[in-house]
């Protein structure tokens, strides 16, 4: 979820930067601002908070149990 945050904010950043403006709130919609924003969510992201990719996965104890092999009695 944060991810998608740092990602909407730096496409906002984006559409201000090609649009060249600022609506009206130049120290609130700059462009160094929306880029500190979205790096922070980035790096909360890739530091664990939120939900995020889980490692391990899969379950089943990491072994694929298919049964006797053959020729094994």
């Amino acid at each position: 979820m944060l991810a998608i945050g740092a990602a909407i904010v730096f496409g906002f950043a984006l559409l201000l930067d090609l649009l060249n403006t600022d609506f009206g709130a130049p120290d609130l919609f700059n462009w160094n601002t929306l880029v500190l924003i979205g790096l922070l969510l980035l790096s909360l992201y890739l530091a664990g908070v939120g939900r995020g990719p889980r490692g391990g996965g899969g379950g089943g104890g990491g072994r694929w149990y298919r049964g006797r092999r053959p020729g094994r009695g």
